[in-house]
């Protein structure tokens, strides 16, 4: 705990003496973070292997390794771009005059990331925080211990301790981090810690980004590519054990058209990962254990896909329909109209991504716009997490706040309304002392 001050009073220190990093030392931040995990990505590979038991190395390249790297890259390439005021109009009623918005460092970002995504959770929102010229401390999951102490290790050398701290430890320092008067909180995890975490920053004032999750359904319409959905949601249910916050949580289908869609998951998701797929954590695997268990008592219709498991028609007061899964367990529910479909969404909480498979415009159009949600996917799964230019978020019980790309600076920014007067100063002439003129002027401009 000491050392946990201890590092916060440094950054504090030191964002007093730099409270405005010069682009040109945030881009090269960036760089030596991006340079310095490229340089670990095996090393990575192997930590992550050996935290989850097992895991296939072309998903830890591709899902931590690359997208970090990318956010790091797209935050230097865009940077001087960011930074730069912004214009804002200026009444003529008002006089002459400029109007910007600047964008301004915050000071401390605290991060707190979880397990299922070790290194770009704990990274990517590093890339946006640099970029807005902040400190940051970071808490890695402690399920991960291995690849928690590569990713302290690789701050230390990229940034060292005036820029960046890692802090590692159990819950009780998870906790104690959250209770400190960061300048701005990240936290990405369950929505039962995501609680926690914000009735601590409340006794700070500390404004948070939650980054939850929630049961992201994958919605299949009359007349979509049935093959090409198949191979889709497989993906996005399967890639890391189903261990993933936008991953598809359930499957809504029309009625007449689920078998089909069930023989080309059960041929797809065995050719994608055959047995060869991410171990699912040791708690995780108990609780779907416990889910599928549930299921089997209420005498539910069960399908083996391969790596994964369907679940036909759960009732609503089961744990598949209650619980957000995060695994390869997926329940798939048949409706007989689009409106059922959408009601079966919208009873529940708005969920972290839509996932809409479908060739009618003007029908995903209607989904889109009746259906609230953090993100939306047209014809694909995950991919949102991946694009840097698209903002990340929840909404609701799914999350508050977006960050990636331009968005995270600016969520990691004080965007300060700056103006300055500029030109004949005509607006002391509606100074006081009023006189009928005045009045007269006055209401005038209020009914033109």
């Amino acid at each position: 705990m000491s050392s946990l001050q201890e590092g916060f009073a440094r950054l504090r220190k030191a964002e007093k003496a730099e409270s405005y990093p010069a682009a040109s030392v945030r881009e090269g931040r960036l760089r030596a973070l991006e340079r310095a995990l490229v340089k670990r990505k095996d090393a990575f590979v192997a930590a992550v292997d050996s935290d989850f038991g097992g895991r296939l190395p072309f998903e830890t390249l591709l899902a931590e390794i690359y997208v970090t790297a990318e956010s790091f890259r797209h935050a230097r390439k865009h940077l001087r771009g960011w930074m730069k005021p912004r214009r804002r109009s200026v009444p003529l009623t008002l006089g002459t005059g400029r109007a910007s918005v600047q964008p301004q460092p915050l000071g401390i970002i605290g991060i707190m990331a979880p397990w299922n995504y070790p290194v770009m959770l704990s990274l990517a929102p590093m890339a946006g925080a640099i970029a807005a010229g902040n400190r940051v401390m970071l808490k890695p999951a402690e399920a991960t211990p291995r690849t928690s102490a590569l990713l302290a290790e690789l701050v230390e050398e990229a940034v060292g301790p005036d820029v960046a701290v890692t802090v590692l430890g159990d819950a009780s320092v998870g906790a104690a981090f959250a209770s400190l008067p960061f300048d701005h909180l990240l936290f990405t995890g369950s929505t039962r810690i995501g609680r926690l975490v914000a009735k601590s920053a409340a006794e700070n004032l500390t404004p948070i980004t939650l980054e939850l999750g929630g049961k992201s359904p994958a919605l299949v319409l009359p007349g979509a590519d049935l093959a090409g959905a198949a191979a889709d949601i497989a993906f996005g249910k399967l890639a890391n054990g189903g261990q993933t916050c936008i991953a598809p949580d359930y499957l809504l289908v029309p009625r007449e058209r689920m078998e089909e869609l069930l023989a080309e998951l059960r041929r797809t998701a065995t050719g994608y990962f055959g047995q060869a797929m991410t171990s699912v954590f040791p708690g995780q695997a108990a609780r779907m254990k416990g889910l599928l268990e549930e299921a089997r008592a209420r005498n539910l219709r069960i399908e083996e896909l391969g790596p994964a498991t369907a679940i036909i028609d759960p009732p609503d007061d089961i744990g598949v329909s209650q619980q957000e899964i995060f695994g390869p367990l997926l329940p798939v529910i048949p409706y007989d109209s689009l409106d059922q479909a959408l009601e079966h969404i919208r009873k529940g909480e708005h969920p972290l991504a839509l996932y809409i498979f479908g060739r009618d415009r003007p029908v995903i159009d209607k989904v889109l716009n009746t259906i609230r949600s953090g993100m939306a996917v047209v014809n694909d799964t995950l991919i949102q997490g991946a694009i840097e230019d698209l903002p990340f978020g929840g909404v609701g019980a799914s999350g508050m706040g977006h960050y990636r790309g331009r968005d995270g600076f600016d969520r990691f920014s004080n965007l300060r309304g700056v103006y300055q007067r500029v030109g004949p100063r005509l607006d002391r002439l509606a100074r006081p002392p009023v006189t009928a003129l005045h009045e007269k002027v006055l209401n005038w401009f209020i009914g033109k």
